[in-house]
């Protein structure tokens, strides 16, 4: 869906490219910007959260909160439906 719409703003018929190549190279792009920004995510708050654990055990705490709420949620919509 992404690349149907945004893409063809970005591809120039006109050049000596073809089309396929053109959108091949632009998705390869957006995959690798993609992983880069998926892998800082992913270390960076490691490393912090290894650094200080009360920020970790936070984290865990809200998070856990988060998931019984979203359970509770269910439960709500389930019996109400």
């Amino acid at each position: 869906m992404l690349y149907s719409s945004l893409f063809p703003q970005f591809i120039a018929p006109a050049v000596d490219w073809p089309v396929a190549a053109q959108t091949g190279l632009l998705g390869a792009l957006h995959m690798a910007a993609s992983a880069l920004v998926y892998l800082a995510v992913g270390m960076l708050p490691r490393r912090v959260l290894q650094t200080r654990p009360s920020a970790a055990r936070a984290i865990t705490r809200v998070s856990g909160a988060m998931m019984i709420a979203i359970g509770g949620f269910l439960l709500v919509e389930r019996l109400a439906g």
